[in-house]
């Protein structure tokens, strides 16, 4: 044993001190270090520190439709390509329970001062072992870490996971005084602490036809309270309540799609010019994009000699100049148009569609939706830029519009206009200019007609400056931005002040970050402001704790109810059907996990 525990430690060690993620231990063995909070079970307790974990070597199966013999002919890298697609589909192994605890016993070993024969000067990350459930209580993970006082090892903190497949007889679930007195058996000198905590998705998944789609964007709801009454209450008002927001741009279901399809486009045109080769999207016209070109030239004709009101705006814009970054930030001064249409969708839309689409704008509309080739693009910008050198037609721009293409119209203000070569990348490049300054406006609309933000905070989104990729990429992190924001306002309601704060918090996010749909964006916020979404769900995560002692030498009892497995390598027996928990059933099935621990103090 001795022995077992030296060789382990110095195992352990190596793994601690080296950059190296895994070692193998007794040929059969994985020793992983990872961060606790990557693993559901293990993050109560371990979420912010590194720990080892103690697993199976991975096993590899040959497929049943590839014998070994077949083998022969692939490379090496399709060995090892197949080999790792194998592994991934049979997951983490768990290891005998009896296996785990002989681990625990060699890391306990390892860390006692008072075992003379093992090298104990080490301070180990704590370790947690998988177990196959083959015990009478069910576990699934065995645990350990040292408790430290000062900078010496006075004990270690051992934990047990039990789990139980789910139930929707909720008369099966232990009570709250069960609970108490579970801990009570082990930590019965000390007084007791209760805390509840829940987790509430208020936007995710949406049942269809009894089938659950899952979502890729997800606001989960996480509540802390104290004075707990009883197993599975309702977070009651006084709790702390923090919204944990991930939304991925692209659902059907947000008000943002068509600016989604949109941005889409700006960024094919982006990875055109950076790759050599464009994937053209699907037409959303069904006129050739110089057909459309040409009927808004010969549109615009007519108005010209029609409409005094276009002149007046020429004239007026003549007094204009185009803008640096400092000029656009200080020169934007258009309004939100708020009108009072029917559906939520139609609210938000009315918020973002400006009704002040200049020239290039209005191209850019019509082009974006029947681009198919980048001959179109040249041919179309051909068609505009001759149209404005003869005087057929005489366009008005903004103020602040700074594409090639306006810079041309304002020289045509004054007959100076430079010649443009419509070769090479430069049809794409204009295109692109047209369609980040546009977007940039009706971004910017929303966000300062709502009063979220100003200028001076939106500076490194709308600078120029930078290379057009940089531009695309700026602008996609405000698409993101505005996608959380809209989802907070457009489903949940959320106030100004709220929706302020949040704004806030994104802009000065992705200032220092780089683009992340993965992100959690917090926001805390008062349970009052959701009551009416969560009181009427069932959680998806329901947990109770029960704590005594303080510092280092803290232990608690922790029962979590969730309506999944919280732990990845066991298969759960259960009469309840998983792929109908929480579906379409009035009561809900919940996964039951207990977690135990113990505090062992050395002589």
């Amino acid at each position: 044993m001795i022995s077992n525990a030296r060789e382990f430690v110095n195992i352990l060690r190596c793994l601690q001190e080296e950059s190296r993620d895994s070692y193998t231990f007794e040929e059969d063995i994985q020793i992983l270090k990872m961060s606790g909070d990557k693993l559901t079970a293990v993050n109560m307790y371990s979420s912010s520190q590194t720990i080892f974990i103690c697993e199976k070597v991975p096993q590899i199966i040959q497929p049943d439709d590839q014998p070994a013999t077949d083998r022969s002919n692939c490379s090496a890298s399709e060995a090892d390509n197949s080999t790792y697609i194998l592994q991934a589909e049979l997951g983490p192994q768990p290891l005998a329970v009896n296996k785990a605890r002989e681990l625990l016993s060699l890391y306990t070993l390892s860390q006692n001062a008072g075992v003379s024969d093992v090298d104990s000067s080490s301070f180990l990350h704590p370790l947690w072992v998988r177990c196959d459930m083959s015990d009478p209580a069910g576990t699934t993970w065995f645990g350990a870490e040292p408790v430290c006082v000062g900078h010496k090892k006075t004990g270690v903190k051992l934990y047990s996971i039990i789990c139980k497949g789910s139930t929707i007889d909720k008369k099966s679930l232990i009570t709250l005084e069960e609970l108490k007195h579970e801990h009570k058996k082990r930590h019965h000198i000390s007084p007791m602490g209760i805390k509840g905590s829940a987790q509430f998705n208020l936007f995710g998944s949406t049942v269809v036809e009894n089938t659950i789609i899952e979502s890729q964007s997800s606001v989960i709801a996480d509540f802390k309270w104290s004075h707990v009454e009883s197993i599975l209450e309702i977070p009651p008002l006084s709790s702390t309540a923090m919204l944990n927001i991930k939304v991925a741009s692209g659902d059907m279901r947000s008000p943002m799609f068509e600016m989604y399809r949109e941005l889409e486009f700006l960024q094919t045109l982006a990875d055109g010019l950076r790759t050599g080769e464009t994937e053209w999207m699907e037409p959303l016209e069904s006129a050739s994009a110089v057909h459309l070109t040409k009927a808004y030239l010969e549109e615009l004709q007519k108005r010209t000699k029609t409409s005094p009101d276009q002149e007046a705006k020429i004239a007026e814009s003549i007094h204009f100049t185009i803008c640096g970054t400092d000029a656009l930030c200080s020169d934007l001064s258009w309004k939100t148009q708020k009108v009072k249409p029917e559906s939520e969708t139609a609210i938000f839309n009315a918020f973002l569609e400006r009704g002040d689409l200049d020239f290039v704008e209005q191209l850019w509309v019509r082009m974006r939706k029947s681009v198919t080739s980048y001959q179109d693009i040249a041919d179309c910008l051909k068609l505009v830029i001759e149209a404005i050198r003869y005087g057929h037609i005489k366009p008005w721009i903004h103020r602040d519009s700074c594409s090639a293409l306006s810079k041309l119209i304002l020289q045509s203000y004054h007959q100076q206009m430079e010649h443009v070569s419509l070769t090479g990348v430069t049809p794409i490049n204009m295109l692109l200019e047209m369609g980040l300054d546009k977007m940039r406006k009706d971004y910017i609309n929303y966000l300062i007609g709502e009063e979220l933000t100003t200028i001076n905070h939106l500076r490194y989104y709308l600078s120029t400056e930078v290379d057009l990729q940089e531009q695309v990429i700026r602008l996609r992190k405000l698409h993101h931005l505005l996608e959380v924001i809209v989802t907070c306002s457009t489903y949940l309601g959320l106030p100004y002040e709220r929706l302020f704060f949040l704004t806030q918090s994104c802009l000065q996010h992705y200032k220092t970050s780089s683009y992340d749909e993965g992100h959690e964006f917090k926001l805390q916020i008062k349970p009052a402001l959701i009551s009416h979404f969560y009181q009427k769900e069932h959680p998806v995560l329901w947990g109770v704790e029960l704590s005594s002692g303080h510092g280092p030498r803290e232990v608690r009892t922790t029962l979590q109810l969730s309506d999944r497995p919280l732990v990845d390598h066991v298969i759960f027996e259960t009469d309840y059907p998983n792929e109908t928990v929480n579906g379409d059933s009035e009561e809900p099935a919940f996964f039951s996990t207990m977690v135990y621990c113990s505090l062992v103090s050395f002589a």
